[in-house]
């Protein structure tokens, strides 16, 4: 999950002591498995993995990040070797070629 954050949302936040308290209160309901904020096109932004069973998720990953940041949300999906080999792609190789 890719999360770019605007400088005057986050800004304020800053400037009135609550950025610690709302980037907690987000990663306390979407539960990581590991965070990093970085820099991304000179704004603020994070990275994030975490681990979606249901696409219909989406929503409760990216929403506390669009309400309290208007920031921009991309989510890319990964997968581990197992999954891939659990994914049926030999027979999907078969069948479109």
């Amino acid at each position: 999950m890719n999360v770019t954050l605007p400088h005057h949302t986050f800004n304020a936040a800053v400037k009135d002591g609550t950025v610690g308290a709302k980037l907690n209160k987000i990663l306390e309901a979407i539960k990581p498995e590991a965070v990093y904020f970085t820099e991304q096109n000179g704004q603020r932004g994070a990275v994030l993995v975490v681990n979606l069973p249901d696409d219909s998720q989406v929503p409760a990953l990216a929403e506390p990040w669009f309400l309290t940041f208007e920031a921009d949300v991309e989510i890319r999906i990964a997968m581990t070797p197992d999954d891939l080999k659990h994914s049926g792609i030999d027979d999907l190789g078969k069948k479109w070629c």
